[in-house]
């Protein structure tokens, strides 16, 4: 008991002594793994300087215009889905336009583009961007590339051709029952793609699907949002003459590399002279030109499907307006042998 108290009385008693010097430092740890840039990435695009380039640009365009996106279609639950910004939301959000839009407007930023997915550098929150399967034919895949595909899904013909999936005999006749009968204006996807038009026999072979060098080489957003200069590309969408010379090594001061457009056109005008010679359409520069149809000639409008075919290629080529850039080996088969075939045509009603 006694050493007991001893010990008790000699630990407390006794203080501690100053500290000893330090120990050398340790080895660093390994370094973490850097996070996704946070506001930096996010203001690359969505800063106040560039959104408003940007918006400045797309004023520029046609997809701008009110009275294209509403006047007529707009509000028409079977047009929305392209001619208004709340029928393309609910298209790419639902997969439909739920009714009629009561209220339609033009389109803005965020009719194309909604929310990001992974949120890098290549996510423009494009609402669509997949491979479509086109109206005229949903079993087929049109693929014109990545974020080129959101052209895709309103840039289609829509309707298919007369002679669509069968063999067209000679005899074989078809009633146009519409002024506005035809593609759907501005079917570049189809043209770009190289399918949905009318491949009428004839001298010139039809190139592969999807073998155009501006598809397989290019893309929609290639050349017309390649960097804005000049008031063309970026957000404007007017295609861009300096990325067509920077591809094809060109000075160019248009679109008509190789005399293409040149060419192209002078085919539109002589097809549209023969179908008018046909009776197939009537018009002229100044009021336009339409197909004549059984609705507002009701002694008229049932031409061989041949004529029709040709009629076909020739007002959704026109409305391309492209004149043949889109797709060139493509544009002049489908002119060539559709003149070749409506010439044959006028020889036989002149032999008659």
């Amino acid at each position: 008991m006694l050493g007991f108290i001893l010990a008790f009385m000699f630990s407390s008693c006794t203080k501690e002594g100053p500290m000893g010097p330090g120990g050398a430092d340790g080895a660093d740890g390994t370094d973490g793994t850097d996070g996704v840039d946070g506001q930096v990435t996010c203001l690359v695009c969505h800063s106040g300087t560039n959104m408003e380039a940007k918006q400045g640009q797309f004023w520029m365009s046609a997809h701008a215009v009110g009275a294209i996106a509403v006047d007529y279609a707009g509000g028409r639950q079977s047009c929305a889905q392209c001619h208004s910004h709340e029928g393309f939301v609910q298209f790419a959000t639902l997969g439909e336009v739920l009714g009629d839009i009561s209220n339609p407007s033009a389109w803005e930023c965020n009719t194309c583009h909604g929310l990001h997915e992974t949120f890098e550098g290549q996510d423009y929150a494009l609402r669509l961007y997949a491979p479509v399967n086109p109206v005229f034919d949903n079993t087929l895949t049109m693929d014109l590339g990545g974020n080129s595909n959101l052209c895709a899904n309103c840039h289609q013909s829509r309707r298919a051709e007369p002679g669509y999936g069968m063999t067209v005999a000679p005899t074989d006749s078809f009633e146009i029952t519409s002024s506005h009968y035809g593609p759907h204006h501005g079917a570049q996807g189809n043209v770009v793609a190289g399918m949905g038009f009318a491949e009428i026999p004839g001298s010139v072979a039809y190139p592969e699907q999807g073998s155009s060098k501006h598809l397989t080489q290019a893309s929609c957003v290639g050349c017309h949002m390649a960097e804005f200069t000049d008031e063309e590309g970026g957000h404007s969408f007017i295609p861009s003459v300096a990325a067509c010379n920077e591809c094809h090594d060109a000075d160019l001061d248009d679109y008509n590399y190789g005399g293409v457009q040149t060419e192209v056109h002078e085919m539109l005008v002589e097809l549209r002279d023969q179908l008018l010679a046909l009776g197939v359409i009537e018009g002229d520069d100044e009021h336009g030109y339409h197909p004549v149809n059984s609705r507002d000639y009701p002694d008229g409008g049932v031409f061989p499907t041949v004529q029709v075919q040709a009629f076909f290629n020739w007002v959704g080529l026109e409305e391309d307006r492209s004149l043949g850039v889109h797709n060139p080996k493509y544009v002049k088969a489908l002119l060539r042998n559709s003149i070749e075939a409506m010439e044959a045509e006028l020889n036989a009603l002149a032999a008659n």
